[in-house]
């Protein structure tokens, strides 16, 4: 099975992506949940048959693209455990 990683980085240029195992593997960067959206609908459409999403995509915009590609391939999203709250704000002060 193909499989994609979508990270959200808004100061990118533009969309980034790296293809890794002969195809097996695809990483995106994106700007936001919109472009993430149309992402995941081409990944689909070319064989990807699951795709994760960074954490930064929360609930809502893991919804967003699940709906963008129907329901029809797995989507998920990373999360931490609680204890990792503070280490996260440190890491990442502007989310």
């Amino acid at each position: 099975m193909r499989f994609a990683f979508i990270f959200i980085c808004p100061g990118l240029p533009d969309i980034e992506r790296t293809v890794v195992r002969d195809g097996d593997s695809s990483f995106i960067g994106v700007r936001d949940v919109d472009e993430a959206c149309s992402e995941a609908v081409r990944l689909e459409s070319e064989g990807v048959g699951c795709i994760e999403l960074c954490g930064a995509f929360g609930e809502e915009g893991a919804r967003r693209v699940m709906d963008a590609v129907g329901m029809r391939i797995p989507v998920g999203y990373i999360v931490h455990l609680p204890e990792m709250d503070g280490a996260y704000a440190r890491a990442f002060p502007s989310q």
